[in-house]
């Protein structure tokens, strides 16, 4: 099963008010282990910057202002995501700039049947809890120590992570075909479990097992030192 994991990083909260995709970090999960595969690109927003924006991801429009513009990486990006189930922390958020994105360069929209969101996943496991992707780290005992600023591709890397988590941890990997192993350095079970009961097995008989006389002399008199046990009325 081919998965994506990604992240966006925008000029602010509401693409239909004007703000932009700046950044966009895509992960390739295969049967839920990163493949090593990623798409990650930075783009030229066409407008300014806000100070509030620029100081959770730290991207200026002097960076940016190099950078292609979306039309140009549509397609690749497109290309990328192919039909794939597409994971995000709050999913609905990336989903609405993505698709402003894509509307804006005459593309379809990408479907929200595809669009698996972490936090609703998380708020069913952990009611109450706080479901922010550093609080779920903490939780996971993911490492998100090099995480100075939002970044899109570093917090895409930190939520594939999560995402294993919160769908049953690394036993997932009994599960996976012979030709997963060792994708990108990840030591997998090489067949899953099904094909366990071809292996070739020496099988013992029982072995006897029964109390000795002194053990069974032994328990009596112990049993004897209580008194009027009621297993006996």
């Amino acid at each position: 099963m081919r998965e994506i994991v990604f992240d966006t990083e925008t000029t602010g909260l509401d693409p239909k008010s004007g703000d932009r995709l700046v950044e966009i970090g895509c992960v390739e999960m295969v049967n839920r282990v990163p493949t090593g595969q990623v798409f990650h690109c930075y783009f030229n927003p066409e407008r300014d910057m806000p100070a509030e924006a620029e100081a959770v991801h730290g991207l200026s429009i002097t960076f940016l202002s190099d950078k292609p513009k979306f039309a140009a990486l549509a397609d690749d990006l497109l290309a990328f995501l192919a039909d794939s189930p597409l994971v995000a922390h709050n999913a609905g958020f990336d989903f609405g700039f993505i698709n402003n994105e894509l509307e804006m360069c005459g593309r379809e929209p990408v479907s929200r049947d595809r669009m698996v969101d972490t936090v609703a996943i998380a708020r069913r496991k952990h009611p109450g809890a706080k479901l922010s992707l550093d609080a779920l780290c903490t939780r996971y005992g993911i490492d998100r120590s090099h995480r100075t600023k939002h970044g899109a591709l570093l917090d895409a890397e930190l939520l594939a992570q999560l995402y294993v988590e919160l769908m049953g941890g690394r036993q997932i990997g009994l599960e996976l075909a012979a030709d997963a192993v060792g994708v990108a350095g990840v030591v997998v079970v090489e067949e899953s479990i099904a094909v366990s009961s071809s292996l070739t097995r020496t099988f013992r008989s029982p072995r006897p097992h029964a109390a000795s006389a002194e053990e069974l002399a032994r328990h009596a008199e112990f049993m004897a030192g209580f008194a009027e046990p009621i297993w006996s009325r």
